[in-house]
């Protein structure tokens, strides 16, 4: 049997039988058992797996969901993992990435305010909390990082937003339709409660961001925070951001992301 900490995060019951299901229907077809043994204090998922497919269950769960490193001497440099943005009040010099580092103690990846100038702004010195309000940046939302350096001694790590998250950004402000984030909530949920709220002429489609994390892609002309009332009586557990590339746009000029 091998203990194993999912990259996904849970906050109450619901939640954890939501994750339950999506991982008996990520393994099905193979000979092994999944049980959720624990959660910890930050909300990361710790699962027991076992079974004569136990092997390639982990490789297949490692794949489509992703492992927490748990430990600092697990985090290597210019490897490519995911979290979930962190402390966003803590500094303003920095943002926080909670990265499933936990033993001995909990580390979290730190991006400095001008690798996100770089990456998202073309260097421009905008000011982090308005870097925060421009891209939608909120508590627990998924992110793709690349991490830059480990120093164990302190502990600390460095990170900086990976090239497919900032190819995800790109594409969402070309597209030039608002985005929806929906946080803590399943895709039925989210489906559900945009067809009872009437809302489904306002969207395109919804795409995945984690196993409980969610865009509602808004068809051009739709203000997508004008869809939170609407639908956040629906999704009461759920948290919400805005991604909207008009106001980038016109903050950076037209060309920006070209």
């Amino acid at each position: 049997m091998s203990t194993v900490t999912l990259i996904t995060k849970i906050h109450n019951n619901y939640q954890r039988k939501l994750v339950k299901r999506n991982l008996k229907s990520t393994i099905k077809g193979l000979k092994v058992e999944l049980k959720i043994c624990e959660v910890t204090s930050r909300g990361w998922i710790q699962i027991d797996v076992s079974g004569e497919d136990e092997k390639v269950a982990l490789r297949h769960l490692a794949r489509e969901i992703g492992l927490c490193p748990t430990n600092l001497e697990n985090v290597e440099r210019f490897s490519t993992t995911r979290g979930y943005l962190t402390a966003l009040n803590k500094s303003d010099r920095e943002v926080y990435v909670d990265i499933g580092v936990f033993s001995p103690q909990v580390v979290d990846a730190a991006i400095s305010l001008s690798h996100m100038q770089a990456q998202l702004v073309d260097g421009r010195k905008v000011a982090l909390r308005k870097l925060i309000e421009l891209f939608g940046f909120c508590e627990n939302l998924p992110l793709t990082i690349k991490i830059l350096g480990v120093d164990r001694k302190k502990p600390h790590v460095e990170a900086m937003l990976s090239e497919k998250q900032i190819s995800q950004y790109r594409n969402w402000t070309r597209s030039l339709l608002d985005r929806l984030v929906v946080l803590k909530g399943s895709f039925y949920d989210v489906k559900l409660a945009l067809k009872i709220a009437e809302c489904n002429r306002d969207v395109v489609g919804i795409e995945t961001l984690g196993l409980l994390e969610y865009a509602v892609v808004c068809k051009l002309g739709t203000d997508a925070a004008g869809l939170i009332p609407k639908i956040g009586r629906r999704l009461r557990n759920a948290s919400f951001s805005v991604f909207s590339p008009r106001k980038i746009l016109e903050f950076l000029g037209e060309d920006s992301m070209s």
